[in-house]
């Protein structure tokens, strides 16, 4: 079955950094976007980043762009998030996300918290 798991979460200071990774598996991971979203408490989840299915087409959201990097290693399964220069306002659970035809599939989320 497919599984998404996030790891890399954690606290950190303004200005710090965080990279974020999310193991895919029980799917042709090559073959499909990937997605970061979070969500803070409170707020609507939000779609942070995009990646193309062999790492070529990025994009993101406007609060983020120039700071966050979001990459993919397709022998290793592996989906990465590379946070620099985090505010408070990142403070968030971040997930790993994909689309498979029909149905959507989460991680499970880590948690990041920014401190001022």
């Amino acid at each position: 079955q497919v599984q998404l798991v996030e790891s890399g979460g954690g606290s950190v200071q303004s200005g710090g950094s965080l990279r974020l990774s999310c193991a895919a598996s029980g799917f042709t991971f090559s073959s499909f976007a990937m997605r970061w979203y979070r969500q803070a408490p409170g707020k609507e989840r939000e779609l942070v980043a995009t990646i193309g299915r062999v790492g070529t087409y990025n994009n993101y959201a406007d609060s983020v762009k120039g700071r966050f990097t979001c990459s993919r290693d397709n022998a290793k399964n592996m989906l990465y998030l590379q946070m620099n220069s985090l505010r408070p306002e990142d403070t968030a659970a971040y997930y790993c996300a994909t689309k498979i035809g029909l149905q959507d599939y989460w991680g499970q989320g880590a948690q990041v918290t920014v401190s001022s």
